[in-house]
């Protein structure tokens, strides 16, 4: 009898679910469904969607069950893994010359540091993967499932540079199974670390003339600056963009873009907002981002802020016949990265022109915990918010975007909890989200 490689174990079986009636427990695990086995949580879920199902199941004895079950189509078992993804995660094979992970300072907690290369969280994530540990098998599956859309971390599209770039001879193998993805019409967004004077200028250009041939498969790709923290002793010397490499970048993908968008009706590559800040550009108007496809990699997020926040401005006009008022008095202070705070700004004189009661400090806030080459919003700590906040003007009300914090969490990347920080400064922190319509409800205190 062929031996079993993988044990699903049931975490928690869902109440007045199909599994609760089939008197399934925790403890029990998912043997195979319809004489398959299951790898992980694509192989569940496919086989699982069927209307009829033959489920062998181990009891937490050592029993075995096989249950026959009818169904509705795409209906839920009813059951919670152990892991979600019903396997281990893949760490990363790379020694990218790049790796954010590897400049890190030490003592910070255990999650940080892992790398994860894992294609099945770039479907349930968005996480980008570089495809160096994906074999022939992942591939199949992708395709048998239509697994979409996968993102991709191309970083290059010249093999040998991308070996040596990330620290691995096989880096460079990856492109027949682009090719393959594509082939198949499976969806995918790209990405590029930027690496002043390594991946860019004619490199660049090479990159993204060898993207256009996976179109229309691959969707968008975005460009942006590699980020270099202080703790970087021992690693590759990379320097960071200034203004004037910064207006090459732009230069080099607006050209790009016009002719794409002429053939192909897509931009296709972006620049993240960081290359407009960094070159005192203007941000572009929104058609050039294609239904902003790039948000999570910072592609057109101030130019959507903007966007909202004026249609937040005029709806409340509208509601109001145009007689429109602060909602709450009082003074208030926002707390934001160095690169964005000339940005927001304006963003605020917008909202004053309409709410003149409207009365906002606005702090750039220097990283001093990774260095202060990180300006964005989302690496500063807790603790540089205390040291450079500690005796300010505050107001009544602390704003920080909802970047800075640990996804679902209250928690800045040090551990300092929003808690900590209200003690510590003896000011009520409010989170806002990202939407305009959040913006402007929180300067004007709604």
């Amino acid at each position: 009898m062929k031996k079993r490689q993988t044990i699903h174990k049931i975490k928690e079986v869902v109440p007045g679910s199909i599994a609760d009636e089939m008197e399934l427990e925790p403890g029990d695990a998912i043997l195979s469904v319809n004489g398959c086995e299951i790898e992980d949580v694509f192989d569940y879920h496919y086989y699982m969607n069927e209307e009829y199902l033959t489920v062998q199941v181990q009891k937490a004895d050592g029993e075995e069950w096989e249950l026959e079950i009818e169904k509705d189509f795409e209906e839920d078992f009813g059951v919670v893994f152990e892991s979600s993804l019903m396997d281990e995660y893949r760490s990363c094979r790379n020694k990218c010359i790049f790796c954010f992970i590897d400049q890190m300072p030490p003592g910070m907690r255990e999650t940080l540091y892992f790398k994860d290369d894992d294609s099945r969280l770039s479907f349930l994530q968005g996480n980008y993967v570089t495809l160096t540990n994906m074999s022939s098998h992942d591939i199949d599956r992708i395709i048998k499932y239509h697994l979409a859309p996968i993102n991709i971390s191309f970083h290059t599209m010249n093999p040998a540079l991308r070996c040596r770039m990330l620290n691995n001879r096989f880096a460079g193998d990856i492109f027949p199974n682009v090719r393959r993805l594509a082939d198949a019409g499976i969806e995918m967004n790209g990405q590029i670390v930027l690496c002043r004077g390594v991946n860019d200028g004619e490199e660049l250009e090479n990159s993204i003339s060898k993207l256009t041939e996976y179109l229309p498969a691959l969707r968008s790709v975005s460009v942006v600056p590699v980020g270099l923290t202080k703790f970087r002793e021992g690693l590759y010397p990379l320097e960071p963009f200034g203004a004037r490499e910064a207006v090459s970048v732009i230069d080099c993908i607006e050209r790009w873009q016009d002719r794409l968008f002429a053939q192909y009706g897509t931009h296709l590559i972006h620049a993240s907002d960081e290359w407009y800040l960094l070159a005192g550009r203007e941000i572009p108007e929104e058609d050039r981002y294609d239904g902003y496809p790039q948000l999570e990699n910072g592609v057109g997020m101030l130019r959507l802020l903007q966007e909202e926040t004026e249609e937040a401005l005029r709806e409340d006009r509208e509601n109001t016949d145009g007689d429109v008022a602060c909602a709450a008095g009082g003074r208030r202070s926002l707390a934001t990265g160095k690169l964005a705070a000339p940005y927001i700004r304006k963003l605020y004189e917008t909202i004053k022109e309409q709410y003149p009661q409207a009365a906002l400090e606005i702090y750039d806030i220097a990283n001093e915990f990774f260095g202060e080459r990180i300006t964005v919003s989302g690496l500063i700590t807790g603790r540089d918010l205390i040291r450079q906040l500690k005796g300010k003007e505050l107001g009544e009300e602390l704003l920080l975007p909802a970047s800075m914090m640990r996804s679902g969490e209250s928690v800045f990347l040090d551990d300092i909890t929003v808690k900590e920080l209200e003690n510590a400064l003896q000011i009520k922190v409010r989170i806002v989200e990202s939407s305009g319509r959040d913006f402007v409800n929180a300067v004007t205190g709604k």
